[in-house]
């Protein structure tokens, strides 16, 4: 009888390299925002992939950065954490960013004993001359890595990678029901969705002083109601968020129900509130209270 596998893969590196939109290629449905914006990934997120003989959690994290404010140093401590638990860790980079960008953190990743996998995205972008530059910079630097070049939007090269992992995942019975997918509630995704929409539909800065909280989540077998609040940090961008007539709000509202009813397969009834909570990103309290501080 053949072993069966099972592993943590880890998954971390810079916002803007694709880790998202990898991620979702990877696990096969959509569990991580994937947008044109930064530091949209706020949480450690769980995606498992199961087959016979084999079970690959894999697990999505925030984008490593200098933290400016104490929720961006919740979302470096997420990245941290998945150093510590992983059976195969994935850097993820692009043909753009520099090679020395993550210095301190490279250094941790270096001290790991789990096989670690450099996955340079983003080639469509680049030409063989430089690629190759780039693939040389990174066995400089982590000597024991594997470097696999890819395309995330293209599905390059993504077949032969997840092939990779599954052959360095340690025999194991699974760590989880072969039925589940993720390690998150329904709740998360809904807050995850609507918060896309928001960071998708407006500007600047408001985005990420936007958090998001289910106040209800009561579903039948063919509808679901979700009573939301959207919480941001100033009056002034209460108002941004509701528009001129609520007309911003409810463009959201529309695009996020959509989405939800694609997710869910289920009619959805989505009523959004915009309320404000005053430097929440900085008070470890009201962190705590919505789920980052560690």
């Amino acid at each position: 009888m053949q072993n069966h596998k099972s592993g943590f893969v880890n998954i971390v590196g810079n916002p803007n390299v694709g880790k998202s939109t990898l991620m979702n290629l990877l696990v096969g449905d959509r569990i991580s925002i994937a947008t044109f914006k930064a530091q949209t990934t706020r949480h450690r997120i769980m995606g498992i992939v199961n087959t016979d003989d084999a079970q690959i959690v894999f697990s999505d994290t925030p984008g490593v950065l200098k933290p400016n404010y104490k929720l961006q140093e919740s979302m470096l401590a997420f990245s941290e954490s998945a150093l510590e638990d992983a059976d195969v860790l994935l850097y993820v980079t692009d043909v753009v960013e520099k090679v020395d960008k993550n210095a301190d953190f490279l250094q941790k990743v270096l001290k790991l004993k789990a096989p670690i996998l450099v996955v340079i995205n983003k080639i469509d972008l680049s030409d063989q001359a430089s690629l190759e530059a780039q693939v040389t910079a990174w066995h400089e630097l982590l000597p024991l890595a594997e470097i696999f070049p890819i395309s995330a939007k293209a599905r390059f090269n993504v077949d032969n990678l997840l092939a990779r992992i599954k052959q360095l995942l340690p025999d194991s019975p699974p760590y989880f029901a072969k039925d589940q997918w993720t390690d998150k509630p329904a709740r998360f995704f809904v807050t995850e969705i609507i918060r896309e929409k928001i960071l998708l539909y407006y500007d600047k800065e408001i985005p990420y002083s936007v958090e998001v909280v289910v106040e209800q989540f009561k579903e039948s077998d063919k509808n679901i109601l979700i009573n939301a609040t959207i919480y941001v940090e100033r009056d002034s961008q209460k108002g941004i968020i509701i528009g001129h007539q609520g007309v911003a709000l409810k463009k959201v509202g529309a695009e996020a129900r959509k989405a939800l009813e694609k997710f869910f397969d289920k009619h959805i009834r989505l009523e959004l509130f915009v309320k404000v909570d005053r430097d929440w990103r900085n008070s470890s309290r009201r962190l705590e209270a919505y789920g980052y501080e560690q």
